[in-house]
């Protein structure tokens, strides 16, 4: 349950967040990098004075990507701890470390901090392995599984000027 009822939150002082995103919630629309599996998240909620709440969880799951340098498919899993302060004040809106909750609101969905959370943590560039050779520019053949039979760029980009040369020359 990733929202939490403030009267419940009241009565016990802190309430337990436990639940999951699936990988098509719209909260994920826009990153990056897409869930491969379910977010799970972890975490407890608690009132630390009038009209704001301290949120610590666990948060998991496992990322999908493509590698920069050859785009095979790459699969990054990613476990954070994470803190968020959620406060009702007017002045919240203007704190860019807390998140604003309107001082009629009866619950606390913490789900928006989930996705800013991955965001920040998600890797923007994913490589398949860190000396992946990636494709050849020239054939598109993944270098990876061995050389292709182009011409190395910097000599094919000189073969006119090699073939111009050779032509004043005669």
């Amino acid at each position: 349950m990733l929202r939490v009822d403030l009267r419940e939150l009241a009565q016990k002082g802190a309430v337990e967040t436990r639940g999951e995103l699936k990988q098509d919630d719209p909260a994920f629309e826009g990153l990056d990098l897409t869930p491969r599996e379910p977010v799970v998240v972890d975490g407890r909620l608690q009132r630390i004075g009038d009209g704001r709440f301290y949120w610590r969880a666990k948060i998991s799951t496992v990322f999908q990507g493509e590698c920069r340098r050859c785009l095979t498919p790459v699969t990054t899993p990613l476990s954070l701890d994470v803190g968020a302060l959620f406060a009702q004040d007017p002045e919240a809106l203007e704190d860019p470390d807390a998140y604003a909750v309107a001082p009629e609101a009866t619950e606390i969905d913490v789900s928006s901090a989930v996705r800013e959370e991955l965001m920040l943590a998600a890797p923007r560039y994913v490589e398949c392995r860190v000396d992946c050779k990636g494709i050849c520019p020239q054939c598109g053949k993944d270098l990876n599984a061995g050389p292709c039979e182009c011409a190395p760029a910097t000599e094919a980009r000189w073969q006119p000027l090699k073939a111009l040369k050779d032509k004043l020359r005669s």
